[in-house]
């Protein structure tokens, strides 16, 4: 096996990266028509970390946790995926080190953004849900259905009602831009945008999770039922 370890190591990093990306967006095309959410494309976003060969130029590249003492710990890369919910191929990812400045999920999502083509739907757990995400998605003519972020309040006794603990609500453009965003990008992005919040309870015995807030830009509840959208999050635990 000589020979092949020596040829391996002679192949660019970029080839196989590419190679994967095409066949994830073949296999994504040949997929056709899923049954949630009209049949739209959804595609999955979900990081996670995944730990180094504990070298010295790995530790520089991507420093480990310092939870853990300098010598007892492994270098730690975060990563972010795009994932075809229909297939499970993946369609995109992003890497980055675990900490330092503009290494989170939502900032290596960003890195992202052309993955996405109007007319997809986002699904996400509540670490990517934003007012800057969804603006950023809505501006390429993508939607998301995203967990609602624990630091948001809900009041279902405001907005437009659509059902029970279901309705529309308006979400304001922060005063000022993140420090990551160009005043040019924050410009162009809506002073307002419109975020259907919907609740779901759970009732299936050996769930952990019993009650979960949904944050969606799919407003319209004939097309897009509350019963559909929590089939839908719920197909998003695949990407675990």
């Amino acid at each position: 096996d000589g020979p092949y370890c020596k040829a391996r190591q002679r192949l660019p990093e970029a080839l196989p990266q590419q190679v994967a990306r095409q066949v994830g967006a073949d296999l994504h095309r040949s997929a056709g028509v899923g049954p949630l959410l009209g049949g739209r494309p959804i595609k999955v976003v979900d990081g996670t970390t995944v730990s180094m060969p504990d070298t010295k130029a790995n530790q520089e590249a991507y420093p480990q946790a310092r939870t853990q003492k300098a010598g007892l710990g492994f270098p730690i890369m975060r990563l972010v995926v795009v994932l075809s919910l229909r297939c499970g191929a993946v369609l995109e990812a992003a890497s980055g080190p675990y900490r330092g400045k503009r290494t989170g999920e939502t900032a290596l999502l960003r890195t992202l953004e052309q993955s996405f083509a109007p007319g997809d739907v986002v699904l996400g757990d509540r670490y990517f849900c934003s007012y800057w995400q969804i603006a950023m998605l809505a501006r390429r003519g993508v939607d998301c259905l995203l967990r609602m972020h624990p630091q948001r309040r809900v009041d279902f006794r405001k907005g437009r009602r659509l059902g029970r603990e279901d309705h529309v609500v308006t979400w304001v453009k922060p005063a000022q831009p993140p420090e990551w965003m160009g005043r040019e990008l924050y410009d162009a992005l809506p002073q307002e945008i419109e975020v259907r919040e919907v609740r779901i309870r759970v009732a299936v015995r050996g769930f952990r999770v019993k009650v979960v807030v949904l944050a969606t830009t799919l407003l319209d509840p004939e097309a897009y039922p509350v019963e559909e959208l929590a089939r839908a999050f719920r197909a998003r635990w695949y990407a675990e």
